[in-house]
């Protein structure tokens, strides 16, 4: 019980307009960082202490709700005075923006923005432009020299001034269906000299990219037009390579992936790179001894070239503990069993550090069986093999589903604690 006299400091009534004006500086900052543009600039009406708050926000997100949408023939009067607005209120540094232009096309006002951003030192920039429209990006982004983050959607990027030497504290790049010369492509990559992560997806440029990025330590490539060399990276630790199509003048090689941890190949990339390797070896002029996780989406075991070459990875990556692998354009296959598949190929590996094993699409190919035999008698320390059927595969059929239990219980099992998990998956 309190002493006669004294009243509980809950008890006593506060003035909102006080409470909310003696908050700490930092809080007021967090607060209208994570309120919607138009709401934070609302602020302005809780107090006299408020007013100008707003003003000094280092992060803004300027989405269309501020300017409206395509049917407003004024939207672009809106979008031009809010900037204008905008230039002429804020004080202090703006590290961050968003900005979500869908509807603006070329306007004008865009250029003037960057300008303002590259004097008040600009670190992170999200730009997005119609897909259906997209602008050329005004060559004043060139002028952001403190930029560590920068990623664009939609648009084109026609040249760089003469003057510009990189961006030095650039960190992360990601580029979507942009389009851009080869030539400009690679002299942007490599005048990054810190740059740690790089994405690559649906960009439009004639010919292969060479990349020059010494460290770069995650890529992710999806294939629009052209395509890409991975000339220097020594210290790529996560690779995401998605090819749409098959180009014979695609060149890639696992020659510095030494310390590759990560990699993902989906659609036509794993036949690229067998296509490339022209006869694949038993395994790599040296083991990929850093791979971790492996992930391969898409895979045609009907064709043998493809097959060998991921047998090829997987001889090489000893030191697997995650693969998943996913069977791409099903084909029922009776044909004899493959000696690339026999345990005896494989007497001189084991995968010591292999424990879980995903397989996708599966529907009881001899090919098939045969990998997931190798995989089970291989792997003393896997404790998961999730095996999911092809859930729209006709030939999938009640005796597929019956026949595939059986046969897995009478393959051997290296791990005592395996639990192979069968999800069958018939229409």
């Amino acid at each position: 019980m309190l002493p006669n006299g004294k009243k509980h400091a809950c008890d006593q009534s506060v003035p909102l307009d006080l409470l909310i004006s003696s908050l700490p500086e930092n809080v007021i900052d967090d607060i209208l960082i994570c309120l919607p543009l138009r709401d934070a600039v609302r602020t302005s009406i809780l107090s006299t202490k408020w007013r100008y708050k707003w003003c000094r926000i280092p992060q803004l997100n300027l989405d269309p709700t501020l300017w409206g949408t395509a049917k407003d023939v004024t939207l672009i009067t809106k979008f031009t005075n809010i900037m204008c607005h905008l230039f002429a209120s804020h004080v202090g540094s703006i590290t961050k923006v968003i900005l979500e232009n869908y509807y603006l096309g070329d306007c004008p006002v865009i250029d003037k923005l960057i300008y303002f951003l590259s004097r008040n030192s600009i670190q992170h920039l999200d730009f997005s432009f119609d897909l259906c429209n997209p602008p050329k990006l005004p060559s004043s982004i060139f002028n952001c020299s403190q930029l560590m983050h920068l990623s664009l959607r939609d648009c084109s990027i026609q040249f760089a001034p003469p003057a510009f030497k990189g961006f030095d504290r650039l960190i992360t790049l990601e580029l979507c269906r942009i389009t851009i010369s080869s030539k400009l492509l690679e002299s942007l990559i490599s005048s990054c000299p810190l740059l740690d992560k790089l994405g690559l997806h649906e960009t439009i440029h004639s010919g292969v990219i060479e990349i020059n990025a010494p460290m770069l330590r995650a890529f992710d490539f999806t294939e629009g037009e052209g395509s890409i060399s991975l000339k220097s990276v020594p210290r790529l630790v996560k690779l995401s390579l998605c090819y749409l199509f098959y180009y014979a003048d695609t060149r890639n090689c696992f020659d510095s992936f030494y310390y590759l941890e990560h990699l993902d190949l989906k659609c036509e990339s794993l036949k690229l790179l067998s296509a490339a390797a022209s006869e694949v070896p038993i395994r790599l002029p040296f083991d990929l001894n850093c791979l971790k996780h492996l992930r391969l989406d898409e895979i045609c075991f009907a064709k043998l070239d493809v097959l060998s070459f991921v047998l090829f990875l997987i001889r090489s990556s000893q030191h697997l503990q995650y693969l998943e692998i996913e069977i791409g354009h099903p084909v029922h296959d009776d044909s004899p069993e493959q000696q690339c598949l026999k345990l005896e190929a494989f007497s001189d590996v084991t995968f010591n550090h292999l424990k879980k094993v995903k397989l996708r699409g599966i529907i009881g190919s001899n090919r098939e069986m045969q990998l997931i035999k190798l995989l089970l008698a291989k792997s003393p320390v896997l404790r998961t093999m999730l095996i999911e059927t092809f859930s729209s595969y006709k030939e999938a059929s009640e005796k597929n589903k019956n026949k595939i239990p059986i046969v897995l219980n009478s393959f051997r099992r290296a791990s005592p604690k395996v639990e192979v998990v069968y999800d069958c998956h018939v229409d």
